[in-house]
């Protein structure tokens, strides 16, 4: 199978291939996705978790804006039609008028704030949350179609954060909601935990009528199950499959991914807030032996939480090299200096994150025993994986290592940097003045000062406080079947719009 180097391509662009062949099936407009994890949850505020935004962001629950990754148009309009940044820095949007509610309600600026000030309610913990950490915010209702955002500090990006918040009606109970009501072409018509997730076409939607009719989602942890139903017709579409089942130059695609691989550590217990021990972690692992393995080929080793296509990438930050002695020695100097390095250290996997992850992650615990870490490795579903990867953390926990894949398709470190490094940040293991004194500065910069104090905090996190374990950027492959006219995009594994998907004839 022919694929590109993952980053050779700009932003956006889509590696197609080869084209399908038909089936032997008449044409249908509805179709059937098999899915690596089943949602826990269809919570609208929760749809940036990919397991969750893969069913129903921009299906059942849309934003104001969202980012063109297909046609490199930068941000677009979605709920909000126009928008323009005034003298002191707010920003005003005008609505898209004529759009309802899947249960008949008309939208509008109403509506947006509701949902604003939703999510930084403190009865509930919703995801898209943390995106605006550090920030005030002072929404205004200005007429049923205008609306306007001050915000403090200044963020110059703020239409584009906006891509992340999902809008739900005014009244919408504070708790999560089990069935979603949206403004999106689609609405939840059936949930069967375990089973299925079925997605049917709105006829009163406001834009333009999709393809697909009706969607159903399956779920199937094994990526040659899920592969292999789309051969033999019982699916149309797996978004992830692992690049072993991706065989067939004319269904299988591989796709330029945003997703980072990475070991978060909890640098505030001992003895993971030593830099020694967080040293011997990154020198204690053969990233490069995983590639073309148990990783794609494709794949590009990691120095940031974000791609390279991101602005601020920093080219002179170096990935660590493999120096397992070095690993060792430093693990000895840190015990000598009374580092309880022998303290047995819980790694916690999600399982069926990524294709392959049981294997990557029982030789990574493989490797850092060798030299002289004591790992305990557990693999949890995506619900218990939040405990151990946002705050608030539980009190009286050992060291911990949480193994995760982070997304950021966005194009700005804006969407990872406060969450991940900020001493308030909901997964941040860390508090570090001079991470956040870049931070705030980077997030009100803009132009050449805004990449040059991204890249500047790259340096730092990596170099200086050795945050984490950076490991792979990954590649994404999809198989499709040959009677659906799609092909997938570096946000297909958090997001999958059905209107993107079209039936050959």
């Amino acid at each position: 199978m022919k694929t590109s180097h993952l980053f050779g391509a700009i932003l956006g662009s889509v590696l197609a291939l080869g084209t399908g062949i038909a089936p032997a099936q008449a044409a249908s407009s509805e179709i059937k996705i098999v899915l690596p994890e089943e949602a826990d949850l269809l919570e609208p505020c929760m749809a940036t978790r990919s397991n969750i935004g893969r069913v129903i962001m921009e299906n059942v629950s849309e934003t104001l804006t969202e980012l063109d990754v297909r046609g490199k148009q930068g941000v677009m309009p979605r709920l909000a039609e126009k928008w323009e940044q005034t003298g002191d820095g707010a920003w005003r949007f005008q609505l898209r008028q004529g759009v309802k509610f899947s249960d008949g309600k008309a939208f509008g600026a109403k509506d947006v704030k509701y949902s604003f000030d939703r999510i930084f309610s403190d009865k509930n913990v919703c995801e898209s949350r943390r995106y605006f950490g550090g920030m005030k915010f002072d929404v205004k209702v200005v007429d049923d179609n205008t609306i306007d955002f001050k915000v403090e500090p200044i963020q110059p990006i703020l239409p584009l954060l906006l891509s992340l918040v999902t809008i739900v009606p005014e009244g919408t109970p504070l708790e999560f909601v089990r069935e979603p009501v949206g403004t999106g072409p689609y609405k939840l018509s059936n949930w069967t935990p375990g089973q299925q997730i079925v997605l049917d076409a709105r006829d009163d939607y406001w834009g333009k009528k999709p393809a697909v009719t009706k969607a159903t989602y399956l779920f199937r942890a094994d990526p040659a199950v899920r592969a292999a139903m789309v051969q033999a017709g019982e699916a149309d579409l797996a978004p992830s499959i692992s690049q072993v089942e991706a065989t067939n130059d004319k269904t299988d695609f591989s796709y330029l991914d945003s997703e980072t691989v990475y070991l978060r550590i909890d640098g505030n217990i001992a003895p993971l807030n030593d830099i020694r021990v967080r040293k011997a972690l990154n020198l204690a692992i053969d990233r490069q032996a995983f590639i073309g393995t148990l990783v794609p080929q494709d794949a590009v080793l990691a120095t940031a939480l974000v791609p390279p296509t991101t602005l601020g990438w920093n080219p002179d930050v170096k990935v660590f090299p493999y120096e397992p002695d070095q690993a060792k020695k430093l693990l000895e100097e840190a015990k000598a200096d009374g580092v309880a390095v022998d303290t047995p250290i819980t790694v916690v996997a999600r399982t069926a994150n990524f294709p392959n992850v049981t294997e990557i992650m029982e030789a990574i615990q493989t490797q850092l025993q060798d030299v002289g870490f004591k790992i305990d490795l557990r693999f949890v579903e995506v619900a218990e994986h939040e405990v151990y990867y946002s705050k608030p953390f539980k009190e009286g926990r050992g060291p911990q290592i949480v193994a995760a894949m982070h997304d950021n398709s966005k194009g700005d470190p804006s969407f990872t940097m406060f969450f991940k490094y900020h001493s308030k940040g909901t997964q941040s293991g860390y508090s570090d003045p001079k991470v956040d004194d870049l931070i705030a500065r980077a997030s009100a910069a803009t132009g050449d000062e805004r990449a040059k104090l991204w890249s500047e905090l790259i340096a730092y996190v990596h170099d200086d406080l050795v945050a984490d374990v950076l490991l792979f950027h990954m590649v994404g492959y999809s198989r499709v079947s040959e009677r659906l006219d799609f092909k997938p995009s570096i946000a297909t594994n958090s997001m999958l719009q059905l209107s993107e998907i079209g039936i050959k004839n």
